[in-house]
């Protein structure tokens, strides 16, 4: 059954004393009408402050125990707040002020809970978000070290420093930040989960670009500032000048070529530069440090002069010569033409090695122009002075192919000292398209002096001469209608290339290829041919196959009739012979000789025809 539920009411008992007024008690005290109450209610409640959820409000201390601090807000009760929030305020007594933050006006068990700490949190978000809007710097404790940075302690609310951000540097051992005290700068903020983010590497920054702008104002070139090296690379250094970065060109470090700078300069070197160019809209500025010193140039020693020795290291190589330092900054030029006495080209990138040593001498020397010229082979006397001593005229020697050609083969007989052979030269019986086909570069090859020419220095060498000319000896063997064994070697548009016997080559044309069946030789085949032309002066053989059969067939017609002619004369002398040894004859003996001589001179026509 529902409590609210009517029950059946029963008659109204009437006591003694049913006119006692209730309202009194025993203190002969009224007591209030619930208007009367909810009137005086009204009024208490006016008595205290008015306060919402979440407001920030200002509390006296009024008690302070073991474990809590009571405050009171001038609300109807006060608060209690644990002891650990005001952990900042050791010397917390009765009667301090503070801010705390109303969490709620009446919890389940009505009270009235507050928050020191979450007060404090709310005032520091005001506070970082104000700094964020005008930039201000803020103080604040490194409180730990956590994923990617550190925690930062600013007025009391937790904030992230990124590692990239705690130095222009980067830093790898975070734990030498924890419980540092230093300069921030709020860098973001995130509104929605109440998170900032801040930076020291701003400020630093911030400081080295007033350093800057005040260097770069007082620049001038010409000056000389003291620099500390904070990067090599491979074009240059890079200098802190106190602020401001400078470049060390790879070129101004020193008057003599280095490789890299890593060659005479070091991480963290201070060292004095001069500032050759600037840019204030780039803020780029360019030093020096070679110019600091004097040009080598300007101060050459008494030594170094036109005919002296020196001895250099190739810093350059080029297709026309080799450059030689003879000291940092001082250096030569060997023209390709001073290497060798050889009039044959030197490729100077093949003679030269980078780094290697030589000596020369000094050929030219103009201080002004800062240019000088060496010569390496002006160090041995010229050899073609004294040529025809060494090399006479038929002299025969031994030398090395340097280079060849498709005109001919050089040949180094000594260091300076060479000659060609013209590609005729090289066999008296085989004809080469190109000098390859008979040695190759780096071979050693056997010569005759053939020629000197002195004034353009240059040896005319032979090397079929070693022998004398097989073609004196060969016209009578290879006699014109000689028939030869010969193999096509190679074949093309105009006609075949035949190896004949002796190591000779001869020529047939196409039409003389042609083959009793109406075929044509053809490559590699082997064959007879009939030589029908021989130039000795030339060294010119021409072949033809044809020839051969064709003058059979005329032998064979020249015989036949030859036969027949022989066969004929045998008839008319016997004829002769009959008529020698009839002496006498009759009428009948005469008509039958008449007849038969007839015959004989009509070639037996009459006998066919009767």
């Amino acid at each position: 059954m529902e409590e609210n539920q009517s029950l059946p009411t029963a008659p109204a008992e009437v006591s003694a004393h049913d006119d006692f007024d209730w309202s009194i008690d025993k203190r002969n005290v009224a007591t209030y009408t619930n208007e009367e109450k909810e009137k005086y209610d009204a009024v208490y409640e006016g008595t205290f402050k008015a306060i919402t959820d979440g407001e920030m409000i200002e509390g006296v201390v009024v008690g302070l125990t073991k474990t809590d601090v009571v405050l009171n807000i001038g609300f109807k009760s006060d608060g209690l707040i644990s002891l650990n929030e005001f952990r900042d305020l050791p010397n917390l007594k009765q009667g301090d002020v503070v801010e705390v933050l109303v969490v709620e006006k009446e919890d389940r068990e009505g009270h009235l809970h507050l928050s020191r700490k979450q007060a404090r949190i709310a005032r520091a978000w005001e506070k970082i978000v104000e700094v964020h809007k005008t930039g201000d710097v803020v103080t604040g404790l490194v409180t730990s070290k956590t994923k990617g940075g550190l925690i930062v302690d600013i007025y009391g609310m937790e904030t992230f420093l990124p590692g990239s951000q705690i130095d222009v540097k980067p830093v790898t051992d975070y734990d030498q930040f924890v419980n540092k005290t230093m300069e921030f700068k709020v860098v973001k903020i995130n509104e929605a989960i109440k998170n900032a983010v801040v930076s020291h590497k701003a400020l630093i920054e911030s400081d080295i670009e007033a350093q800057r702008m005040e260097i770069m104002g007082k620049l001038e070139k010409g000056q000389v500032l003291e620099g500390t090296i904070k990067n090599i690379t491979d074009f240059g250094a890079f200098l802190d000048l106190g602020g401001v970065d400078g470049l060390l060109y790879i070129t101004d470090i020193s008057w003599g070529r280095i490789s890299h700078p890593s060659e005479v300069l070091k991480l963290d070197q201070k060292l004095n530069v001069v500032v050759l160019d600037f840019d204030d809209e780039k803020r780029r500025i360019s030093l020096g440090l070679k110019q600091l010193t004097p040009h080598p140039w300007d101060t050459l020693p008494e030594n170094v002069t036109e005919g002296s020795v020196v001895k250099g290291r190739v810093v350059n190589i080029e297709d026309y010569g080799a450059f030689l330092e003879i000291m940092p900054g001082v250096e030569g030029l060997v023209h390709v033409s001073e290497i060798t006495w050889a009039n044959s080209p030197v490729n100077a990138k093949e003679f030269f090695k980078l780094n290697d040593e030589y000596e020369a001498k000094i050929v030219t020397l103009d201080k002004d122009s800062r240019k000088m010229s060496l010569s390496i082979k002006q160090l041995t006397e010229d050899p073609w002075t004294t040529i025809e001593v060494k090399y006479p005229l038929d002299s025969r020697h031994k030398g090395m192919v340097k280079n060849i050609t498709p005109y001919g083969v050089f040949v180094e007989l000594e260091p300076g000292i060479g000659g060609m052979i013209h590609i005729s030269d090289l066999s008296w019986l085989k004809r080469f398209n190109h000098p390859t086909e008979y040695t190759r570069t780096g071979n050693e090859i056997e010569v005759v002096i053939l020629n000197i020419d002195k004034d353009n220095r240059k040896l005319q060498l032979g090397h079929k001469q070693l022998e004398e000319d097989p073609w004196n000896t060969l016209q009578d063997t290879f006699a014109i209608g000689s028939i030869h064994e010969g193999t096509v070697i190679r074949k093309d548009e105009k006609g075949a290339i035949v190896s004949l016997p002796y190591g000779l080559e001869g020529f047939a044309p196409n039409r003389h290829l042609a083959k009793e069946d109406g075929k044509t030789i053809v490559a590699d085949e082997v064959n007879q041919f009939m030589v029908i032309e021989f130039d000795r002066n030339e060294k010119r053989i021409v072949l033809s196959h044809a020839r051969i059969w064709e003058r059979n067939q005329a032998e064979a017609k020249d015989t036949e009739l030859k036969e027949r002619k022989t066969e004929a004369a045998k008839t008319k002398k016997a004829v002769k012979d009959v008529q020698g040894k009839v002496e006498k004859s009759t009428l009948g003996d005469l008509g039958v000789l008449a007849e038969l001589k007839r015959k004989m001179e009509s070639g037996g026509k009459d006998e066919s025809a009767s």
